[in-house]
């Protein structure tokens, strides 16, 4: 009881030096526990939409449960009409009806405006049925009841602003579809981003699958007091089980949720990684608190020891203060989490991913989470300054000698720090040599952990020439004032690198990740400079959707274009001379022209070679693999096609990052054996200009494509421009996460000076007795901030760069060859860190100049 109260004082007389921490383990918390409910809001918000707009029983060809077919034919798989009234018959069965969906669309306004998501969610078409009333109500107009008629979704309809009556076209593998809205509905619950336009049975068939009489799955609908297990088995009894694929609701529902629940676990752990980071960061913001706060109280803690306190008692003392700031610092951020996921939610819904507050789901494990995490990290960063103050002797604690030094103690952290250092430094170079990237991913994961443990335990060693040598460049032109803040960085080099290293792992992340970025896009660019011969790349721009035959067609007709090839893609079984079949692999149709657009190495035959009539080529690693040579014969037995025989007559390389392992073929070849309704669409198309006619035809493309928004043509500069712009995009996502942990290392910052500021209140007052002016002393404090932020810049960009570089060597494996440095960011984050060091100077700064002199001289 004595330790609580005690604690309990301690904690309540230094609540100002407590809060900076305390903010540390709030928003450390905060993004652990706002990532748990934001995820697990996801959850719930797919969880009931697919528990609302799954029927009973639902009924699908079997083809469809694992084929890619429907983007790359653009027409999903089927069954006959007569399916349903068999369905019916089955015992238990209230119902069946036919449906129709597909995703293989594309919808456009009047304005030729994209209506389709634009945070990745798909755009679903079908026809409008009794099982969409389970999800859906139409709350203006009426249900589409003929081909000029079209129902649209009400959360698409307000984003663009659609009203009754307004025209609609959808563009589809069979062709485009105009029709005018008839109705909008309106879902029960919450449409996370989907775009969805109904039409009629009738059109629905005949525009999405391009026949009459066909349904790509059935819904079927319980008797009362029939369970849709019990359902599912009548209906499996009743139908060819061998040919469809039928699941009850729950089952439906989870393989829907298995659709998405890969991108919502990578967004959860990447957000729970950031979060880890920071709690990292935070752990020398706490160190460096409990250890000052030991310093300053040297006398009281002798005190103690002297009227019969134990080393146990005064190490427990300094836990239990711990343990309060862990438990204040945890239930403000459990809060704060919760607050976190609505902010969240309402930015998500700002980029067209719509979440509902309704859904906000707070489950029992979140603040359990964020509390242990919270309360056991701030007590396990403050066991190592509890440890110490027990060390302190009464005497020399009375005498405030303070905590005792220990040499040996500096010199093995020297030497610790230093073989884990050297440790990791080997681990880095022997990924750089691997052979395998998998090899090699394993060696840069230990090096990364060893190098980082090792220049945060090597840090205060470090902090001592590396501070001296930047003061030498900054500070030493201030004079006496530079000279100070110098010796004041120079004081405690245990602070100094403690400090440094929480700003040192933000930055060392956002310099590796700035080198591999850089690199991935110089190389691309080098090797799209090598090998791409076309003058232009046509590609979609929405997920999910092929090049149609009509937009291929209208590329073909466009004016001063030397040459358009069409480039499909389709699986196979492949078997080789030896007998053995490989399943699944994925071979690449175009036309011959393609030779010239993308200029291959060849190991053995030529390209052009594997374009002739039964002809195809391999990569080398595949050659390799299978004992493949030129001329060999290989049986190819084509999804939803015929088997050929084909003769391999290109080997290529594959030390390139474009087109690694691909297999052509010529598209002549692929129509002989595959029938025309199963042909593939255009993955992507290439064209090249007529001779001197660049401008005109990259104009003409454009204009041929006009119609269709989903598609863009571009030169290789456009190209190019689209690479660097999907990286930077992915780079500021990362460098906005790694925010918070800058932003945790600021406060440490912050915190280490102003509890310098208070530890140094006599000497303030003296410095300020002889003629140290008010100015000259928040000078000399901001400085000694600069050079703090700088120290942790260099290390951290170092490391980082270190890091960058071997990633790089990696990827090199898989033909990204170049390393480049993106020295304008390494240098704006360098001299950015200045500026944060003279941020978080700021109010220690303030208060150290308003302190009264006397007061200050007078202080113990």
């Amino acid at each position: 009881m004595t330790v609580l109260k005690t604690s309990m004082r301690n904690f309540l007389a230094h609540k100002g030096r407590m809060a900076l921490s305390a903010v540390a383990v709030v928003l450390s918390v905060a993004f652990v526990c706002g990532t748990l409910v934001f995820s697990d809001t996801m959850n719930t918000t797919f969880d009931k939409l697919f528990a609302a707009t799954s029927a009973d029983v639902t009924v699908s060809p079997k083809s469809a449960e694992d084929s890619d077919d429907a983007p790359r034919s653009g027409k999903p798989e089927s069954m006959p009409a007569s399916v349903v009234a068999e369905a019916r018959k089955a015992d238990g069965a209230k119902d069946a009806e036919g449906a129709v969906a597909s995703q293989s669309v594309t919808v456009v306004d009047s304005d030729n405006k994209n209506l389709g998501p634009s945070n990745g969610g798909p755009t679903i078409a079908g026809n409008w049925t009794r099982n969409d009333l389970r999800s859906m109500d139409i709350t203006t107009g009426h249900s589409p009841r003929g081909p000029t008629e079209v129902m649209i979704d009400a959360d698409t309809a307000d984003k663009h602003h659609l009203e009754i009556g307004d025209k609609l076209r959808t563009i589809a593998a069979t062709g485009d579809h105009t029709a005018r809205i008839s109705g909008i509905a309106t879902f029960k619950v919450t449409n996370p981003g989907a775009a969805i336009v109904y039409f009629d049975t009738a059109t629905a068939q005949r525009e999405l699958l391009g026949a009459t009489g066909r349904f790509t799955h059935i819904n079927v609908t319980a008797d009362a007091g029939v369970s849709d297990t019990a359902l599912k088995r009548n209906v499996a009894s009743t139908l060819d089980k061998a040919s469809y694929d039928i699941k009850t609701q729950k089952e439906t529902a989870d393989d829907n949720r298995k659709d998405v629940s890969s991108f919502l676990n990578v967004m959860k752990y990447a957000m729970l990684g950031f979060a880890g980071i920071a709690f990292l960061v935070g752990i020398f913001l706490i160190i460096n608190t409990f250890s000052m706060l030991v310093a300053q109280r040297t006398r009281e803690i002798g005190l103690m020891r002297a009227i019969g306190s134990s080393r146990k008692q005064v190490n427990r003392s300094v836990l239990v203060e711990a343990l309060l700031l862990g438990v204040v610092g945890s239930v403000l951020g459990v809060g704060a989490g919760v607050g976190l996921a609505v902010g969240l939610m309402k930015l998500m819904s700002g980029i067209g991913m719509k979440l509902s507050t309704g859904d906000l789901t707070v489950n029992w494990t979140t603040p359990v989470v964020g509390m242990v995490l919270g309360v056991v990290v701030t007590v396990l960063a403050a066991y190592l300054p509890a440890r110490r103050a027990a060390k302190v002797s009464p005497m020399a604690a009375l005498r405030d000698a303070g905590t005792p030094a220990d040499g040996r103690a500096s010199v093995l952290r020297a030497v610790i720090g230093l073989v884990l250092t050297g440790v990791g430094g080997l681990g880095l170079y022997a990924a750089s040599r691997a052979d395998e990237a998998k090899e090699g991913s394993l060696l840069l994961g230990g090096g990364v952990v060893l190098t980082l443990i090792g220049f945060v335990v090597i840090g205060p060693v470090l902090a001592s020439g590396v501070v001296r040598v930047i003061s030498v460049v900054l500070l030493r032109a201030f004079g006496p004032v530079g000279r100070m803040a110098e010796r004041n960085a120079l004081r405690n080099p245990r602070r100094t690198g403690a400090t440094g290293a929480a700003l040192m792992i933000g930055l060392a992340l956002v310099a590796c990740l700035s080198v591999v970025g850089s690199s991935m896009v110089a190389s691309a660019t080098d090797e799209l400079d090598k090998s791409v011969g076309a003058d232009f790349i046509v590609q979609p721009t929405q997920p999910g959707v092929a090049i149609t035959e009509k937009a291929a067609k209208a590329l073909e007709k466009a004016d001063h274009v030397g040459h358009i090839t069409h480039y499909k893609q389709i699986n196979a079984d492949m078997t080789t001379p030896d007998g053995k079949t490989v399943d699944g692999v994925g071979l690449s149709a175009a036309d011959p022209t393609y030779a010239k657009d993308l200029r291959r190495e060849t190991v053995a035959g030529e390209l052009s070679a594997a374009y002739g009539k039964n002809a195809m080529s391999t990569g080398d690693e595949f050659a390799k693999k299978h004992g493949l040579k030129v001329g060999d014969k290989l049986k190819v037995a084509f999804e939803h096609g015929r088997t050929a025989e084909l003769r391999l007559a290109a080997i290529t390389s594959d030390d390139s990052s474009v087109d690694k392992g691909a297999m052509y073929m010529n598209i002549a070849t692929l129509k002989e054996y595959v029938p025309a309704d199963r042909m593939p669409q255009n993955d992507i198309m290439f064209a090249t200009a007529a001779k001197g006619q660049e401008d005109a035809a990259y104009q003409s493309l454009k204009d041929a494509l006009a119609a269709y928004p989903q598609y863009k043509v571009m030169d290789q500069t456009d190209f190019k421009q689209t690479l660097k712009d999907q990286v930077g995009q992915l780079l500021n996502v990362v460098y906005g996460l790694l925010g918070l942990a800058i932003i945790v290392a600021i406060l440490g910052v912050v915190n280490t000076l102003a509890l310098s500021v208070v530890e140094r209140t006599r000497e303030i007052g003296l410095m300020r007795a002889i003629g140290l002016s008010r100015r000259q002393l928040r000078r000399m404090i901001r400085m000694e901030s600069v050079v703090i932020a700088l120290f942790g810049a260099l290390l951290g960009l170092g490391l980082g760069m270190g890091w960058g570089a071997t990633a790089q060597q990696l990827l090199a494996l898989e033909g990204l060859k170049i390393l480049e440095i993106p020295w304008p960011t390494i240098i704006a984050v360098f001299v950015g860190s200045a500026f944060v060091g003279l941020f978080a100077a700021l109010v220690p700064a303030f208060r150290a100049g308003r302190m009264n002199v006397l007061n200050a001289i007078a202080t113990e």
